[in-house]
């Protein structure tokens, strides 16, 4: 049975040192106030996983909760480089963090191949790029049936998925709508999933284009108002333009980054 729970208490028993944890949403319903419960809770070496690693992929590597991150593709959207990535790649601040790269269409694959409960995907990709020999979780295979050479992706199986959703019942079951991204897919493949919600309803009314997870596949629900801003939530607030605009000042500098996480989420780094 899915459990209703405060974010702090979800986070501390979903999310442990070591995990590996995927908070995904693409554009919008991004899980940033679990992103910062986790930064809160002090998690370390934890392996980050997202399609898209953000600003708060970017908050979360700078306080130091991250040993690898497996990506696709790194960036403030719209503005430019993730300043503590990249200094944690490039001067091992606060800590050296280990990548693995992928493309988006093979973190999809693997994503879905872990839905599925399969040990890997196939896909047409990879040819043509350096990933296939710097990538251990990407494999060259021959097509038992016609031949041809294609790539596989070894299955993506986090310990937690978290992702964030417009409602939820009272039993756990969750509705989300408008750009989706792999968050379905994340969830299923996940042993256990946290999803923060905008609001919590008695019952969910069917909406053009939703998506619903059921409550058995949802260890735990935290109403989160606000739960994605600065990203946006289709049909509750729009996307914070200006803080994306001003992380881009904030995370450049070590000691205004550390003085924001202790300004904004009372952490220290």
């Amino acid at each position: 049975m899915t459990a209703l729970l405060p974010l702090p208490d979800a986070v501390a028993d979903l999310i442990g040192d070591g995990d590996t944890v995927a908070l995904e949403g693409f554009t919008h319903l991004i899980p940033f106030a679990a992103g910062h419960e986790i930064i809160r809770q002090r998690r370390r070496e934890l392996t980050l996983v997202r399609m898209t690693p953000d600003v708060v992929y970017d908050q979360l590597i700078g306080a130091g909760c991250a040993r690898k991150l497996v990506f696709s593709w790194g960036g403030n959207p719209g503005v430019g480089s993730l300043h503590r990535f990249r200094d944690a790649v490039e001067n091992g601040w606060p800590s050296n963090v280990e990548l693995e790269e992928h493309s988006h269409a093979g973190m999809a694959n693997r994503y879905a191949a872990g839905a599925s409960g399969l040990p890997f995907a196939v896909l047409r990709g990879y040819t043509g790029t350096d990933l296939m020999r710097r990538t251990a979780n990407v494999a060259p295979i021959e097509c038992p049936f016609t031949g041809q050479e294609l790539t596989a992706v070894a299955a993506l199986r986090p310990d937690v998925t978290v992702v964030h959703a417009q409602r939820a019942d009272r039993s756990g079951n969750v509705q989300l709508w408008g750009i989706t991204g792999v968050q379905k897919e994340a969830v299923l493949a996940a042993r256990r999933c946290l999803v923060t919600v905008e609001e919590i309803v008695d019952e969910l009314t069917p909406r053009p284009g939703a998506v619903v997870l059921p409550s058995w596949v949802v260890t735990a629900v935290a109403h989160c108002p606000r739960g994605a801003h600065p990203s946006y939530a289709h049909g509750y607030y729009e996307r914070d333009n200006d803080f994306y605009l001003a992380w881009d000042a904030i995370s450049r500098d070590r000691e205004a980054f550390a003085g924001w996480i202790r300004e904004h989420l009372g952490a220290a780094v």
